[in-house]
């Protein structure tokens, strides 16, 4: 249970100890929180070293006796918890991770009976343990022993605990003895004081440097006098400190010897500001910490090289302080316990007891975040207050500004979706500013189109495909399917998705939407990556474009379908494949094959131009060294294309002779031309001088040079002198 009596959970000492009964328990602190140890009715020890993340150990049995366990403690270190189990005489260490127990030695110069209490430091060094006899043996966990004290009474006391003053010395810790309206403190060396009390009813609190005493009406607390506060108010002090004090004192009442005590501490002045407030950090007393802290700035006044940040922080934290041991608030801290314990952790343990309003203005004050202060009381908020408008517009005004504050909506939506208010949940997410947390909540309230609809106002594309994948995982196909309709992004991006990943998914959209266009290029897509297929979707492709009112692209197709029926019929007919080739590549292949008269069908059916057609037979020809057949295709009819291309492809099987039969019928303007690429240099000069072409009459020159050719060297220089002016 919480501190306000909230289940938190339950968990088991083990079988044995639920077998054979507890009879007392101890609540310890360690290293990993909260410990709880039990010891059962045949004296065995069990333990956790903490509740949050219970594992069960068993410590070690003790001998057989017909003694019973007189008291027993826990005592944690930094990586080991172990009990100490006094009885009778004998006190047994119980390490878990040793397999039998171990007896500590203690010795006593006055003889006893038995043990009847002990008490364990809060800093887990210091041991004391009472005997019957009234005797106390003072000493270290580990047997050393400091001092034993006689109380010389015979009643057995209410309660021991140590007072240690947080430091490592041992002189500073004392042992303090509680009987019915008596408290007996003992040093560590054997000196005493008693004190009474009015109430009967005296409870010890151990802590980190003093011990709380609770009666029936009172709560004060024992802890040693600090030096600071000792070098300041002790009758006669000589100390800076103390004379700056005093120095204040007479300048309030207005005296010359303010003065005095000032020069007697001018070359110890900043020691003494610095004691002043830090003695103003231990009192309790508010009067008493404006005395110091007034005494510690009038002497900062006179110290010019003094550094006030010790100063300001102290005013801080005696305002914090201040304000949380008021009864109303009720955690009256030490300062010693405050700066071990950090703003945070003081903070956190306000909002545990719904301080938030003293919470904000100390995170303020102390220049902290305010985030989880906020976020804690709105989801109080969302579990007790049951109107959800209210919750929602008081939420909204304190996080009026979430980023800027460290705020999310979002956590606060989710502890409402967890106690099942999913109507404020929703609520509070429509003022969550970030989509990225905005959206998955919506999707697991079911806020399908509100999370599809802030995740493409984002803009984010990733966010928008996880809403969109976990619908289409999560809600019917026609449910999803009329959803996105309604985002024309999030469609968008749909089809993106599933033209890589779900083809069918995406013609079924574009079926749904009569699209014809967009199914016909679908189509077509699926047609070339199957070959078997593509003159049927070929088919459905053209009725597809038909239907979209794009006649051109429905034509094309068609003509394509019969293109690829018509390969299909020569691949067969031939046995040699058709598949994927061109009108101008099957032109080609048919007139390779022989079958000219299906090539001139073919080449009529589609159209093709007479000049193509030519190029196609000569190329086909010559490739095929079909000298003959060239040269009579040629006589047929005037070439279309002339007779360069007749030269051309016979000079790119390397046959000249055959080329000269074609270059006499060449255009004149293109005969040199022709000639220099067959390597016919002389016809070619004389062609050029033919010509009075002086111009190619100098290539011609210069490649001869090139090849010391003198005859021809001779011819073209003749050629050239002739023409030259």
């Amino acid at each position: 249970y919480d501190m306000f009596g909230v289940y938190q959970h339950t968990f088991s000492m083990g079988q044995e100890a639920k077998d054979t009964k507890v009879i007392d328990a101890k609540i310890f602190p360690s290293g990993s929180g909260t410990g709880v140890a039990v010891m059962s009715t045949n004296f065995r020890i069990f333990l956790v070293n903490s509740v949050k993340e219970p594992k069960n150990r068993q410590l070690p049995e003790m001998p057989k006796s017909i003694a019973d366990p007189n008291c027993w403690d826990i005592v944690t270190e930094e990586r080991n918890t172990f009990a100490l189990v006094a009885r009778g005489r004998e006190l047994f260490k119980l390490n878990q991770s040793d397999s039998v127990c171990m007896l500590q030695n203690i010795t006593m110069q006055n003889d006893y009976m038995s043990f009847i209490m002990m008490a364990i430091s809060f800093n887990q060094q210091d041991l004391a343990l009472y005997t019957k006899e009234g005797k106390i043996w003072m000493g270290s966990v580990r047997g050393m022993k400091y001092c034993e004290f006689d109380t010389g009474r015979t009643e057995r006391p209410k309660q021991i605990a140590w007072c240690v003053d947080g430091e490592k010395s041992r002189q500073g810790n004392a042992l303090i003895v509680t009987y019915s309206s008596i408290l007996l403190i003992i040093g560590p060396d054997g000196d005493s004081n008693v004190y009474t009390f009015p109430d009967p009813a005296i409870f010890l609190i151990p802590e980190m440097d003093s011990v709380r005493i609770l009666t029936t009406t009172t709560h004060e607390m024992i802890e040693k006098i600090p030096k600071s506060v000792t070098n300041i108010f002790a009758i006669n002090s000589q100390s800076s400190s103390s004379f700056l004090f005093e120095s204040h004192k007479k300048f309030l009442e207005k005296s010359h010897q303010s003065d005095e005590y000032l020069c007697l501490i001018k070359d110890t002045l900043d020691t003494a500001v610095d004691e002043c407030v830090e003695a103003a950090g231990y009192e309790f007393d508010p009067e008493t910490q404006k005395s110091l802290i007034r005494a510690a700035y009038f002497g900062k006044a006179f110290c010019v090289t003094h550094n006030p940040d010790k100063y300001n922080l102290m005013c801080r934290i005696l305002r914090v302080l201040n304000s949380i041991r008021h009864p109303k608030v009720g955690i009256p801290l030490t300062y010693r316990q405050f700066n071990h314990l950090k703003p945070n952790v003081i903070l956190d343990r306000l909002v545990f007891r719904k301080h938030y309003a003293l919470a904000i203005q100390i995170a303020k004050y102390l220049k902290l975040p305010e985030s989880r202060i906020l976020e804690h009381w709105a989801q109080h908020k969302v579990i007790y207050d049951k109107n959800d408008e209210d919750v929602a517009r008081k939420i909204a005004d304190k996080f009026r500004n979430p980023i800027a504050l460290g705020v999310s909506f979002c956590t606060i939506a989710k502890k409402a979706q967890e106690i099942g208010r999913t109507k404020l949940a929703i609520m509070l997410l429509d003022q969550e500013p970030k989509a990225s947390a905005r959206v998955p909540l919506l999707l697991k309230l079911g806020e399908n189109k509100k999370a599809l609809l802030s995740a493409t106002h984002s803009g984010d594309t990733d966010l928008v495909y996880m809403v969109l994948l976990q619908l289409k995982e999560t809600t019917q196909l026609a449910d999803f399917q009329m959803t996105v309709r309604s985002f024309p992004m999030a469609q968008n991006l749909f089809k993106k998705y599933c033209k890589q990943y779900n083809a069918s998914a995406l013609n079924d959209i574009f079926t749904q939407e009569d699209d014809f266009a967009s199914q016909a290029e679908f189509t077509l897509r699926e047609g070339f990556a199957d070959v078997a297929g593509l003159e049927t979707a070929l088919s459905i492709t053209t009725n597809a474009y038909k239907k979209a009112y794009r006649e051109v692209e429905g034509e094309l197709c068609e003509e394509g379908r019969k293109l690829i029926k018509q390969q299909k019929t020569f691949s067969e007919k031939y046995s040699t494949s058709f598949y994927g080739l061109s009108v101008h590549e099957t032109i080609k292949q048919l007139l390779t094959i022989g079958d000219l008269k299906t090539a001139e069908k073919f080449r009529n059916e589609y159209k093709v131009p007479d000049k193509r057609f030519w190029w196609l037979r000569i190329q086909v020809l010559a490739n095929n060294y079909q000298w003959d057949e060239l040269e009579k295709f040629s006589k047929i009819k005037k070439s279309p294309i002339g007779y360069e291309p007749f030269v051309e492809v016979c000079i790119r099987q390397k046959n000249v002779d055959e080329a000269r039969k074609y270059l006499l019928r060449c255009r004149e303007e293109k005969k040199v031309k022709w000639y220099i690429r067959a390597g016919l240099t002389k016809e070619a000069a004389l062609a050029a001088f033919e010509l009075k072409d002086l111009q190619s009459l100098y290539i011609i020159h210069m490649n001869a040079s090139k090849t010391n050719d003198r005859q021809l060297i001779n011819t073209v220089e003749n050629y050239i002198n002739q023409l030259s002016p």
